[in-house]
Parts: structure tokens; sequence; C-alpha cells
């Protein structure tokens, strides 16, 4: 099969974004999917590689690109077929990379997965080899039928592991998450951190075949077989297709209209307290807390991505919860103790599986009871608002118990709320940029700083007491308020914050 004729299959949909005729009429060997940054080891020579470039970021991007393409132009590969999923075209550093290299590039549609080229190119290398119906199967016959089998009876991902290496042979062998979490394993993988598994599949430690299906950046899974001779590729491609009806049912979530609903009268003001109760048995929750709710939010604002990471995110806790998209986010209602630890450890690994979407969450202080999840949800999304104030340039967890400082509490207040009571009370010192309003606001900082100490504010400003004393009969008259009230001072103070 040439390069050419996989272009020629109107069913994949494929763009060619460059080549030169000699290198369409190459020859295909094999076909591989990765996202390893230097991919060189596991590749032949003629091979077409997929790639969803995850690894491309807009950082040192050009570098990245030329990075990846000259180890495929080492590799003696025969084509890039670049995934738009990811960030919604191929890249320009990529094409660019591609012309240099000489490596033809043909551009895959978000829609088309790559489990589709992957079936449609070994259908037909493999399908004329005999005449036998099964020939284009790489696993034997007795184990497709076994696990076809397991996955009617709803088998989960272990089982269908277990039963593949039973017949396969014994080998180390893991179904992993995007973030690392163990799905499945045979007893000679090895034991590993989240981290460490998330480390395995972008270094390429072994061999890894994505689980095609739909999914979002953070719940996908991936087949890691530690030693590449153990089993051939084709094989694990044939038993990642299997995993993929695991891993959809996995992912159906059957009380999907109820967790809505809950969430959806949770943020109603009265939710009857009888109503949620009877939600929460209905969707698998005890009648009893303590409960936490979650939310959590994108910087893009897509909720189902927000739900995905979320989800994601509390599967590493393994507690029942339920959770729902909500407006641009995600809320999830979690019993037993806090999820903080939990998602401040998976947070960097789901930022990993997408570094140019923020995530953000929000974690509310313990419900004792049902009646009081409303009250937690509020408190949750105040938290959320907060995470992505502090935080707007990374992802970041904040949950109601970092609220112990006025500065803090400020911080889940709307930008817009913050500036125009910021405005209101520091009247012109609030917007003016010249020399004499940041003067006159260092002059209120330290003063405040030092609780209204003339002597050690003129210390810490190097001034005269009396310069200081004129200062802040300034700001008095340009603010309205008398700094010898407390509460006044609060105000300020308060005021300040929220520039």
């Amino acid at each position: 099969m040439h390069v050419e004729q996989l272009l020629q299959d109107e069913d994949l949909g494929l763009r060619l974004l460059w080549a030169e005729d000699p290198l369409l009429r190459r020859e295909i060997s094999g076909l591989t999917a990765t996202d390893l940054e230097d991919p060189v080891r596991f590749l032949q020579p003629g091979e077409i590689v997929l790639s969803g470039l995850v690894w491309w970021t807009a950082d040192r991007g050009s570098r990245k690109a030329d990075q990846f393409v000259s180890s495929l132009k080492g590799a003696g590969t025969a084509a890039l077929l670049a995934g738009e999923e990811t960030h919604g075209s191929v890249p320009d550093d990529v094409l660019m990379a591609c012309v240099k290299h000489q490596i033809p590039l043909i551009a895959v549609p978000a829609e088309v997965s790559f489990r589709t080229i992957t079936d449609a190119f070994y259908l037909r290398q493999w399908g004329q080899l005999s005449r036998r119906p099964t020939a284009h199967h790489a696993l034997p016959a007795a184990a497709r039928t076994c696990l076809q089998r397991l996955l009617t009876d709803g088998a989960g991902p272990a089982e269908v592991l277990s039963a593949a290496f039973t017949r396969l042979g014994p080998a180390a062998c893991s179904v992993l998450s995007a973030t690392g979490r163990v799905v499945a394993r045979t007893p000679g993988a090895p034991v590993l951190t989240p981290r460490q598994a998330a480390e395995h599949i972008r270094s390429g430690v072994g061999v890894t075949v994505p689980v095609e299906g739909e999914a979002s950046p953070y719940d996908r899974w991936y087949l890691n077989l530690m030693d590449a001779t153990d089993v051939p590729l084709r094989v694990l491609y044939e038993l990642a297709g299997v995993l993929a009806e695991c891993r959809e049912r996995a992912h159906t979530n059957p009380t999907e209209e109820r967790s809505a609903e809950l969430i959806e009268l949770l943020g109603t003001s009265q939710a009857d307290p009888l109503a949620v109760a009877e939600l929460l048995r209905s969707s698998g929750l005890p009648d009893e807390g303590p409960y936490h709710v979650v939310t959590a939010g994108t910087s893009t604002g897509d909720a189902r991505r927000a739900a995905a990471a979320l989800a994601e995110a509390l599967a590493h806790q393994g507690s029942a919860h339920v959770i729902a998209a909500v407006h641009d986010g995600a809320a999830a209602v979690v019993p037993g103790p806090s999820p903080r630890s939990t998602l401040e450890s998976v947070w960097p690994l789901l930022h990993a599986c997408d570094p140019t979407t923020l995530l953000h969450a929000g974690i509310s202080s313990p419900a004792a009871a049902p009646d009081g999840l409303e009250g937690a949800l509020r408190e949750a999304r105040y938290a959320l608002d907060s995470a992505r104030s502090a935080s707007p340039d990374r992802s970041e967890v904040t949950d109601a118990d970092s609220f112990t400082t006025l500065s803090k509490l400020l911080t889940g207040l709307p930008s817009e709320v913050r500036r125009a009571f910021s405005a209101r009370i520091l009247g012109p010192l609030a917007t003016e940029e010249g020399a004499s309003a940041a003067m006159l606001r260092e002059t209120l900082e330290t003063f405040l700083a030092h609780n209204g100490s003339w002597a050690r504010t003129s210390e810490s400003l190097h001034l005269h007491v009396n310069t200081v004393h004129y200062r802040v009969q300034r700001i008095e008259v340009l603010t309205g308020l008398d700094l010898s009230r407390l509460d006044h001072r609060l105000d300020l103070r308060a005021a300040l914050l929220c520039r």
C-alpha cells in the first residue's frame, strides 16, 4: 500500500498538507501511533506515524516540531498523519518541519479517530493474505471469542486484560488513564504512582497504544506494554480495540440525568431537603454526610471538558460521587472526607494532558446532611471563583478552608465587584497613576500595615512624622474617610486589596 492510496480513501477524509509526488508513491510497511517527543526508538522504516500532536506547545513549538519530525526522518518514516483535535488545526511549526525534512504531512480531521485509520490500513494490508474471513485479525480466534463473551457479560478492563494475557502468555502490561491512574494491570506489570505512570506514557517506556474512542485529553486510556518483544504490535492494536468497548462502558454514567437534576436543584434557593435526599439515594450516594461539593471550570468555558477533568480527578479518590456539567463548568457531590489532597496531586497531571487549557477547582467545607448541600454548592462556586482570580495564569485548586484572611476571602468576588468597590472607596486614588497618587497609596498601605502608628509609618517610609500627617490628611480629603476610625480603616484596607 502506498501513501497516495491512503489519501484516496474518501471515508477517512484525510487532507494532504504537503508532499512531493515521489514521496506519495512510497510503500507503507506499517503504522505506529505515538505522541512521544522523540519516538525514533519505536519506529521502523517505511511506517506511517499517527500523532495527536499532544507534545506540541506554543512555547518552543518550532524546536519541538523540528525534533519530532527529524526523528521521523531518521527512522525512514513514510508520512506523518497529524490529528487536528488537540489544537484545532495542524500548527505551522509542524508543516515547516515536514517541508524541511521532506516528510509528507497529512491532516486527520478531529471527527476521524486514529482507530478508524488503523482499521482501514490493516484491513487492506492483511485482508488479502488469506481467503479466511478472520485473516485480518491479529488475536487468535479462541482469544477473540473469549474476549467477546466477556464484553457481552459486562466484564471490566481488568477481566479483559487478564483473559487476553492468559492466552497470549505472561507480559507486563497495563491499562493507564491519561493522568497515570492504573485502570488494570497484569501481575507482572510494575506498580506505579500516577506520576510515574503518566511519565511512562509521555516518555515512551515500552510500547504505548491509545485506546480509541470519543474522549477529551483528560479521560483517554492507553495500553502500555513494558517489553515491545512480548506481543506483536498488531495484537496490541486489536486488544486496544476490545478495551475501547470497556472504556465506553466505564464512562457511561447511568445516573447522569439524576446527577444533573440534583446539581440543578442545589443551585436553586431553598431546595426541598426531601427531594435532595431522594436524588442522593437514587444516585447511589449515602443518606448521611459528610459531603463535599466540588466545582471545576476550564479557561475555555467548556463544560464537558471540565466535567471530564473532574471525573478523572475524582476517580483517583475511588469513592462514589455524582457529577454533572453545568453552565460553563462542572459540579460534583462527594461523600466522605475532603478530596482536596487527591485533587491537588492530580491537578498538575490533568494540566499536563492539555497545557493550553487552564483548570480551576473549588471545594466546599463539609456538609453534615443533605440539607447543607445547597450552601456547600455556593461555597464551592465561590472557591472556584477565588481560584480563577488568585491564579489567572495557572491551574489551581482552592477550598473553603483557605479563606482565613480578608485578602483570600476577597479573591472570590467577581472582578467587576472588586473594581467598583475599590473605585468607590478610594476615589481618585483608585485610578490615578501619577507619582502623587502612587505616593499616597504607599503611605496609606504602610499606615494601615502599622496599625495607624504615626511613628512606625514615619520610620518605615523614612519620612518626618509631620509629612506622614500631611499625607494622611490628604488621603482623608480625597476619600472622605476618617483614618482614626477602625471601620474606615477596614474599608480602605479592603479597597486596596480589591485594587
